[in-house]
């Protein structure tokens, strides 16, 4: 990608409108853009990270049999009244439609997915077996202050799995833990991001969250340094212990939830009467577990987590590219020695930004290059050129070092 023909551009101040460090830098930085109170578009640079994110939690919900599908968005009303969420489910965005047709946006899905699924489970022998999508959302949020950690609309991986019987939604359940700690250890938040135990609300008694320490977080959870775990501040009025080995709890950090998983039981079943024979032909209704991931807030979160002063910081498995390089004279010389680097990245398929700018300055190179915050800075210029190098630098270090242009595979190969 020519950083010349970048569709957006970055921009010299925050938004004033932004509260979260996520959304000034992301805003700032072109990755994405605010069309009103909760409403975002993912520019180019934005939906390269959301699409490497998209990616990392399609593989581990594969990996634990989740079959991809894609619901639609548009609900009617009818399914909504079977569960009684039409009357009670205050985020749920309703429209009407020609001929008096009502429709809810999905705010979530198991409207959809349980109908779909009763068409096909009739034998404990279809069971049991996981869907998942990735989708847009809508939900009528009253709070929509932090960015891209809350909005009206957003992208939601959301996985049901359906079971027998409890004891193999509990082996599925966490089957789904391990997977999810796998995606937060990819995108390098999990040193950060703590299983905690929270209400279940309308499914269950209690169900797990992934929080994740942030000072911007709009939830408060209480760590237990021995387990690793913590307790959500809604069940500390109850019990301030360690759910795990009972220790009392004192340390308290805002976090944002990054993921939740729950067992749904017979809880949407029951209303659409989704039922299996099992081996004595007694009719039972299926099991339930749900999980769900936001992929816009796990963005917003890595941003949270990796930034300084100058800009975001990309860990490499969701940075929008892997090299950033930088020419900075334009004369014939540099910029045949440049473009040189540039057609070797490419043949390699390696991931690289060319900042080919001829209208604008080495400091402003260099403060776009840390604003947008690429792992890996390659600059090339006369002065490196003298010795036949270009410099690598790593975005989150200070130390620069000089490689050779003809040894440039180097960078990619250790």
């Amino acid at each position: 990608m020519l950083q010349s023909q970048l569709f957006i551009k970055t921009t010299k101040e925050f938004s004033k409108e932004e509260i979260s460090k996520s959304a000034q830098l992301l805003i700032k930085a072109g990755f994405i853009d605010k069309l009103g109170a909760g409403i975002y578009t993912f520019l180019p640079l934005g939906f390269k990270v959301l699409d490497k994110i998209e990616k990392i939690i399609s593989e581990e919900m594969e990996n634990i049999s989740g079959q991809k599908i894609l619901m639609p968005g548009l609900i009617p009303k009818g399914n909504w009244g079977t569960t009684g969420r039409w009357e009670n489910f205050d985020a749920l965005f309703k429209l009407k439609g020609k001929g008096n047709f009502e429709y809810g946006l999905g705010a979530t899905h198991e409207e959809v997915v349980v109908p779909l699924a009763k068409k096909y489970i009739s034998s404990y022998r279809d069971l049991p077996f996981a869907v998942f999508q990735i989708q847009n959302k809508f939900r009528d949020e009253l709070r929509t202050k932090s960015g891209i950690l809350r909005t009206r609309e957003f992208l939601m991986k959301d996985l049901y799995s359906f079971h027998s019987s409890e004891k193999d939604l509990d082996y599925y359940y966490e089957k789904a833990k391990r997977a999810y700690i796998k995606i937060f250890k990819k995108v390098k938040i999990a040193d950060k991001t703590y299983l905690t135990l929270a209400l279940g609300g309308t499914f269950s008694k209690f169900s797990h969250e992934f929080q994740t320490i942030a000072s911007i977080g709009e939830d408060t959870i209480y760590i237990c340094p021995k387990c690793k775990v913590a307790l959500n501040e809604e069940l500390v009025e109850k019990t301030a212990k360690c759910w795990k080995c009972g220790q009392i709890l004192s340390r308290k950090e805002k976090s944002i939830e990054v993921g939740n998983i729950f067992k749904l039981g017979d809880k949407y079943a029951q209303p659409f009467d989704l039922r299996f024979t099992d081996k004595d032909g007694k009719k039972k209704l299926v099991i339930m577990g749900c999980y769900g991931i936001g992929l816009p807030r796990l963005m917003g979160t890595i941003v949270e987590v990796f930034h300084d002063d100058k800009g975001i910081i990309w860990p490499e498995s969701v940075a929008p590219f892997k090299f950033h390089l930088i020419q900075i004279e334009n004369n014939q010389k540099v910029k045949k020695a440049a473009q040189k680097i540039y057609q070797t990245l490419q043949k390699e398929k390696q991931e690289v930004i060319y900042d080919d700018r001829q209208d604008k300055t080495v400091g402003e190179k260099f403060a776009d290059c840390d604003l947008i915050g690429i792992p890996y800075r390659l600059v090339i210029s006369e002065k490196t050129l003298k010795n036949d190098c270009f410099e690598i630098k790593e975005r989150d270090k200070a130390k620069t070092k000089l490689v050779k242009v003809q040894k440039i595979s180097q960078i990619f190969n250790d």
